[in-house]
């Protein structure tokens, strides 16, 4: 078992297996799980689509990068070939739009014979990397400049256009639209896991160690949040919402309701676990040395099972972008002109769309290969998580 975790001779790979730390061994553990580093990779392309959002679109992807003559548009895939012959650059083919009764006078996207080449690293829209300008109640104007650049990964050489995944009924990029939908949806499920992440260290955490009344009285407000459905909920908070709010203001109010209805789960797994080893010989040690309850929570039980946790705070990920996906898509969610991906699969459920224009389900499939990436990595964590194992 020893050889398989490192890969190497039995002798060597006894001395690494029993001089190794705990990080190394999951790692060494987590290796070997082919679908998780494939699935971790995946994850990791998805990050750097949602942060180099910008660079990596060729539009804005709001209303003021919308192509108001491509409405509707169909998906311009580049090309080495065509009936004129072969090109070293990738090109696209020009496009002229009609319509009349023979598409039912619904707008069609029709090529010509014209080459456009596709060019990288061209200027374009400007925009400000880890730019922040939000207005949040109470904590007022959160401002940092960021860099502002107007490069972007590819283009076309001279006039003209090129949407790869198609235009939607404004005209705006959808390619761009769900590489920042990607980053919105990420970002509001990292708030809102370090949210329940903090809840359930600190309420489970307390509970677990100090038990007797403060504990059963922490399990009935578990069990009373747990027992509380939430698209009602969801639905009664969607009604207070002002409209004059900020697409900032929204965004951070949906993370917090998600993070504050999402701590129950993870707080009693905490619980558990500190109920186990709070009788431990080296908790005992550490109260017999005065060392305060924080002290021996934060600093003895916790790291104690940090794997677990770190594994629990994976496997949640996907739940909360799940939430705000289902929040946005009925409507109590992100609107625009915020882009996450609930805010796009909300018009796919149009008959229109699906009959004549299909490009539009093309944050679908992004959707959930982001959740399945999620659910593969948390499920390699969760069997390295305890490197001295013997499961398979």
């Amino acid at each position: 078992m020893i050889a398989r975790v490192f890969g190497r001779g039995a002798a060597q790979s006894k001395e690494d297996y029993f001089t190794a730390s705990q990080s190394q061994l999951i790692w060494a553990r987590f290796k070997r799980k082919r679908s998780s580093m494939v699935a971790a990779a995946i994850l990791l392309l998805f990050v750097l689509c949602g942060v180099f959002a910008d660079f990596l679109s060729p539009y804005d992807p709001t209303s003021a990068g919308r192509n108001p003559d491509y409405t509707n548009g169909a998906p311009q895939l580049p090309q080495f070939c065509d009936d004129r012959g072969c090109s070293v650059v990738p090109f696209i083919k020009g496009v002229e739009r009609y319509r009349g009764a023979d598409t039912n006078f619904r707008w069609v996207t029709r090529e010509t014979d014209e080459r456009n080449y596709v060019a990288f690293f061209t200027e374009g829209w400007t925009y400000h990397w880890f730019r922040i300008d939000w207005t949040i109640p109470v904590l007022g104007r959160i401002f940092v400049p960021g860099i502002e650049m107007n490069t972007h990964l590819f283009g076309l050489e001279g006039e003209g256009f090129i949407h790869i995944a198609g235009t939607d009924a404004q005209g705006k990029d959808i390619f761009s639209r769900t590489l920042h939908a990607i980053g919105v949806s990420l970002a509001v499920g990292t708030i809102g896991v370090v949210i329940s992440f903090v809840l359930a260290l600190v309420i489970g955490g307390t509970a677990g160690y100090f038990g007797g009344a403060y504990d059963t009285v922490v399990q009935m407000i578990t069990d009373a949040i747990r027992t509380v459905p939430t698209i009602p909920l969801f639905m009664a908070l969607a009604a207070f919402v002002p409209d004059e709010w900020s697409a900032e203001t929204r965004f951070f109010f949906i993370s917090m309701i998600i993070g504050l209805i999402n701590w129950p789960t993870l707080a009693r797994r905490v619980r558990t676990h500190i109920l186990a080893e709070r009788n431990a010989d080296y908790v005992l040690a550490a109260e017999l040395c005065g060392a305060p309850a924080g002290h021996v929570i934060r600093r003895h039980l916790l790291p104690s099972f940090a794997s677990y946790i770190i594994v629990d705070l994976v496997i949640s990920f996907p739940y909360m972008v799940l939430s705000e996906t289902a929040l946005s898509f009925i409507g109590l969610g992100l609107k625009d002109p915020v882009n996450s991906l609930g805010v796009m699969l909300q018009n796919t459920t149009k008959v229109d769309v699906l009959l004549n224009y299909q490009w539009y389900f093309i944050p679908v499939p992004v959707f959930v290969c982001l959740v399945l990436a999620f659910v593969f990595v948390g499920d390699g964590l969760r069997d390295a998580a305890d490197p001295y194992s013997e499961r398979k």
